[in-house]
């Protein structure tokens, strides 16, 4: 079962092709298909990682701006 997204990228390269195909080659992977499905799949990793780091902060965040200095308020 293949990947309509990986398909479409691969269909839309036109004149890229020949190079993608180099470039896949070159890093080892059997064809073109898995070559973009890694660099999919890296790119959501990556996304992933941004969003736990966003949570992070913003947990991090809110209790420092819950304190307040003085009793008054």
């Amino acid at each position: 079962m293949q990947n309509q997204e990986i398909v479409k990228i691969i269909e839309n390269l036109k004149g890229r092709k020949n190079y993608e195909e180099k470039k896949a080659s070159k890093l080892g992977f059997a064809s073109l298909y898995d070559y973009f499905e890694d660099k999919i799949s890296k790119k959501q990793k990556v996304l992933e990682n941004e969003q736990k780091e966003l949570e992070a902060a913003k947990t991090e965040v809110q209790p420092k701006a819950a304190k307040k200095s003085c009793g008054c308020c």
